[in-house]
């Protein structure tokens, strides 16, 4: 594979330390089935999943547990065979509450064969490899979560000429994706080659931090024509969100609310590309990832491979425990991670790593006011005015952050980051998106229920009018028979019905005698 350089820089972000020497160099590791796997059938961005079993369901892995629930969505799979417990609500990393399936494993780790592997996946049709990726559950690895069937199938008008593979990874301390490209490499590089047929693109960029030299070598070995290029980015934070990375690598901009199909790009995590090949090729879910365990004072932090389901503290446990007693945990990295309340919580498709920081490493702090340093708007890779979508969120103007765009924002963390005054601007951002999102929703509702309304009325306008034409003919029929009944009445058996009257250029009325109106000088005498 080539190496070409990136010609352009992203403006803003910021340069903390990388911490990854902590955990990079210990190669993957396949974590065993734990006693109890609590699933959630929340692991992706959109509708939740709907269950399709119930307590006392015989599951093997691979099977459903719960269906996509509408087309932002994510079907959920057993991560083992066992058996269904039932049902619990519990907290997900993000602190909000979600419905869990709880299985009892039952040993076997037996597999499903709901799906089976397209080994001749070079000769399938493009919607067949599409439809495989849906039913697979499989969604964005880089921690978004959004639905990669969705991604990968742009609609109709929008036509894609260049897929981006991120293997960045810019979060400080996170090794899941370095350790992936070491240890997979011909697998990743097999969903690169899926990836690429199922856009149709000649185009293929694979980026990756300087600070990995050793992934670099190994993509630079692989075999290629000359449309795929390796793209050495410096070490800089946020490189690995996409937005970013189209810019660095091809100069283009990604419109204001808008995707990165909407300038011909695509661009996918490399832990996705290795469950596509492994859905694919192999016929397996997305039931499983790699988790970076990992913090200063972990006793052997590594890279995990667990299934879905699988609490915190048994990947803590595998890790060997820490050295003290831990301050904070972190579900993902220092920038954009959750602190979590509790390590009773499950991994998800999302959950790229997990940091433990000691009590010397949480310091508390109080926030205090903006002092305009300006600091926030200059570290910011999408240019906003962090300053001033602060202060507004902060006095309840919530519609000035809004006009501000807001909802640019991805929560990097930069902000936060140079913040002298500790302001929670990141939060403000969030808590502002998530109006703006409600406020998007009502409209929608409204909108749909208007039209639902308006649809309802000019059907019943409709049927009102057809009931008046059909009584309208009815009317007719009966004024034709009254009048058939008095022309009987008053000319006897032989006079004509009232269809006739009139047709055809005049009737003889009185039988018929000479058809030149004689009848009627007959009935006059």
């Amino acid at each position: 594979m080539k190496i070409i350089k990136a010609q352009f820089k992203f403006p803003g972000g910021v340069h903390p330390p990388d911490k990854k020497s902590i955990s990079n160099a210990a190669p993957l590791k396949i974590l065993p089935v734990p006693s109890i796997l609590k699933v959630p059938l929340v692991q992706h961005l959109g509708a939740p999943a709907k269950a399709v079993v119930k307590a006392g369901d015989k599951v093997k892995r691979g099977d459903l547990l719960a269906v996509a629930g509408g087309f932002i969505s994510a079907p959920v799979h057993a991560p083992t065979s066992g058996t269904v417990k039932g049902f619990e609500t519990l907290y997900a990393a993000v602190g909000r509450k979600v419905e869990h399936c709880v299985i009892e494993p039952d040993g076997l780790d037996e597999r499903s064969n709901l799906i089976q592997p397209l080994p001749d996946w070079e000769t399938r049709e493009v919607k067949e490899l599409i439809d495989r990726v849906a039913e697979t559950g499989i969604t964005g690895m880089g921690g978004a979560g959004f639905p990669t069937a969705v991604k990968i199938n742009p609609p109709p008008g929008k036509t894609v000429h260049t897929l981006i593979i991120n293997g960045a990874e810019c979060e400080p301390y996170l090794t899941a994706d370095h350790r992936m490209m070491l240890d997979r490499t011909e697998d990743i590089w097999t969903g690169i080659r899926i990836l690429r047929k199922i856009l149709g693109v000649k185009t293929v960029y694979v980026c990756i931090e300087e600070n990995k030299p050793d992934a670099i070598e190994k993509f630079s070995q692989i075999e290629c024509d000359d449309d795929v290029a390796l793209v050495p980015l410096e070490t800089y934070y946020p490189h690995g969100s996409e937005k970013q990375q189209i810019y660095v690598t091809l100069g283009k901009a990604v419109p204001s609310g808008g995707l990165p199909a909407d300038i011909g790009c695509v661009v996918e995590n490399v832990g996705t590309a290795l469950a596509i090949k492994e859905a694919v090729v192999d016929g397996w879910p997305l039931d499983s990832r790699c988790v970076t365990v990992t913090g200063e004072i972990v006793k052997k932090p590594g890279n995990f491979f667990a299934r879905c389901g699988t609490g915190y503290d048994v990947l803590f446990e595998a890790a060997g425990g820490f050295i003290e007693n831990p301050a904070k945990v972190i579900s993902g990295g220092p920038m954009m991670g959750f602190a979590v309340a509790s390590t009773d919580v499950a991994i998800t498709k999302t959950t790229s790593g997990l940091l433990v920081q000691s009590q010397k490493q949480t310091n508390r702090f109080t926030s205090l006011p903006c002092i305009s340093c300006g600091r926030c708007n200059e570290v910011c890779p999408m240019r906003l005015l962090a300053s001033d979508m602060s202060c507004a969120i902060e006095a309840d103007d919530v519609d000035a952050a809004i006009n501000l765009h807001v909802s640019d924002c991805f929560e990097c963390g930069c902000c936060s980051y140079v913040c002298p005054s500790h302001r929670p601007l990141v939060q403000h951002f969030r808590r502002a998106k998530g109006v703006a999102a409600l406020r998007k929703m009502l409209q929608s509702k409204e909108i749909a229920e208007k039209e639902a309304k308006a649809k309802a009325e000019a059907e019943r306008k409709c049927a009102i009018a057809q009931a008046e034409s059909k009584a309208e003919i009815e009317s007719a029929k009966i004024d034709a028979a009254v009048a058939d009944d008095e022309i009987s009445k008053a000319w006897g058996e032989d006079a004509p019905k009232s269809p006739n009257v009139g047709a055809g250029g005049g009737q003889d009325f009185a039988g018929k005698k000479d058809g030149k109106g004689a009848g009627a000088q007959e009935i006059k005498k």
